[in-house]
C-alpha cells in the first residue's frame, strides 16, 4: 500500500510540474489538464518549443494526433528542450542523429527543422494515424525503450489540445520579465512564417486556428517581448498570466492581435 501511495504521489507531482524543476522560477507557462487532474507547468523555453511542434503540424496540414505523438516523443527524449547533447551523436528536441540521416547537427538544433523531420518520418509510417501514441512514436524513433513514450501521453494530449486550439484559452504564461534584449522589428512575423507557414497574426481566422495562433503567440511572448495577445473577446497579458474577457467594443474579433512591450527586460524562467 505504501509503495502504491508513493507511486501515485510521484505521478501527480510529475504531471503538475512537468520538469519546471525550480518552483522559485518566476516565469512559467500553464496548461489546462483533463478533468480530475491539476494543471501543469512548463518553463517559457519548453512552452515555445511545444508551440513550434504544434505550429509545424499546422503548416504541414497534419491532424492533431500527430502533435500528440510528437509532443510525447519530445517529452521523453529531451523534456521539450533543444539540447545540444545526447546519446552518441543525438541532439535536439527529438534526439535525432546526424549519423542516421536525420540532418546535420546544426539543422537538428533548429526546432522547426527537427519537428519537420520528425513529421516527415511519421508520415512515412503506414497507418500511423490509427496507431497509439507510443506505437507511432516508436515507429519513428526506433528506441531501445519502445514503451517509454506511453507515460507521456496524458501530458502530451493535454498540451496538444491547448496548443492546437481544440480547447480555447487552455494555455497561458505568467511572465514578470522577458528574455534578453528586445527582438528586431518583424522578428515575430518571420517566426510565424517559418513555423506556422504564413504570418497568421493580424489576419482573419476561424475559431480553432485562431486559438492555436493566439496560444502560439503567448508561448513566444517571453522571447519576443509581447505585452498582450488578444483573440475574440479575450486578452492575455504577462503579469496576470491568464486570459481575461474584454468589452465587445475592444474585442479582436476573429483576428489575433499582439502588442509589443517597451519594458526593460531580464532573463528569467528558462
Amino acid at each position: 500500500m505504501a509503495l502504491i501511495l508513493i507511486c501515485v504521489l510521484a505521478a501527480t507531482l510529475a504531471w503538475t510540474q512537468l520538469y519546471v524543476s525550480n518552483q522559485a522560477v518566476s516565469s512559467a507557462c500553464t496548461v489546462g489538464a483533463p478533468s480530475g487532474k491539476p494543471a501543469f507547468q512548463l518553463s517559457p523555453d519548453q512552452a515555445q518549443n511545444a508551440a513550434v511542434i504544434a505550429a509545424v503540424a499546422l503548416k504541414k496540414g497534419l491532424p492533431d494526433h500527430a502533435v500528440t505523438v510528437a509532443l510525447a516523443t519530445s517529452l521523453q527524449e529531451s523534456k521539450l528542450r533543444d539540447v545540444s547533447y545526447g546519446d552518441l551523436d543525438s541532439v535536439g528536441l527529438f534526439q535525432q542523429r546526424p549519423s542516421q540521416g536525420w540532418g546535420t547537427r546544426a539543422q537538428l538544433l533548429d526546432p522547426v527543422y527537427a519537428a519537420t523531420a520528425f513529421y516527415n518520418r511519421l508520415a512515412q509510417v503506414s497507418g500511423w494515424s490509427t496507431l497509439t501514441v507510443t506505437e507511432a512514436a516508436q515507429s519513428v524513433q526506433l528506441s531501445a525503450a519502445p514503451s517509454a513514450y506511453a507515460k507521456w501521453e496524458p501530458e502530451a494530449r493535454a498540451l496538444a489540445i491547448a496548443l492546437t486550439g481544440e480547447q480555447p484559452a487552455a494555455f497561458s504564461c505568467q511572465l514578470p520579465a522577458f528574455a534578453g534584449q528586445s527582438p528586431s522589428p518583424g522578428a515575430l512575423t518571420s517566426a510565424a512564417t517559418d513555423e506556422l507557414g504564413s504570418p497568421l497574426v493580424g489576419v482573419a481566422l476561424n475559431l480553432k486556428v485562431g486559438w492555436q495562433v493566439a496560444s502560439w503567440a503567448v508561448a513566444h511572448a517571453w522571447r519576443y517581448h509581447l505585452a498582450s495577445v488578444s483573440f475574440g473577446n479575450w486578452r492575455w497579458d504577462p503579469p496576470a498570466g491568464r486570459w481575461q474577457s474584454v468589452p465587445a467594443a475592444t474585442a479582436a474579433t476573429g483576428v489575433v492581435r499582439v502588442v509589443y512591450s517597451n519594458t526593460p527586460t531580464t532573463s528569467q524562467g528558462s
